[in-house]
């Protein structure tokens, strides 16, 4: 069984955004893609996981809907706008510039 660690400040946006790249899912959804994604390094709780939603909505990266689900339970749905769509590569391109920063020190003599 993996171990599971905790998601950094600052990470959960493009995690989120990155899960929701892939199509439209409910909240409980994209924690799911996120612990599939990292392959169960990462497990996302409702307490982090929802203010971060409204965050990225208020940006205007994320739009919301109610829908009923295949199971017959009424679930919010999530889903990228194109500004949301843009900013999952701006996110992937700032973390890889951080963790380059963070391996150029880990590195140094």
């Amino acid at each position: 069984m993996p171990q599971t660690v905790d998601v950094m400040q600052g990470t959960l946006d493009l995690l989120i955004l990155k899960a929701l790249a892939l199509e439209p899912v409910h909240g409980w959804g994209i924690s799911d893609r996120i612990h599939q994604m990292s392959r169960g390094a990462f497990r996302i709780g409702q307490g982090s996981l929802y203010p971060a939603l409204h965050r990225l909505e208020n940006r205007g990266w994320l739009n919301s809907y109610w829908r009923t689900t295949t199971n017959n339970r009424i679930a919010r749905i999530y889903e990228l706008t194109t500004a949301g769509r843009g900013a999952v590569d701006k996110e992937i391109a700032d973390w890889r510039f951080y963790t380059s920063a963070i391996d150029m020190v880990i590195d140094a003599l």
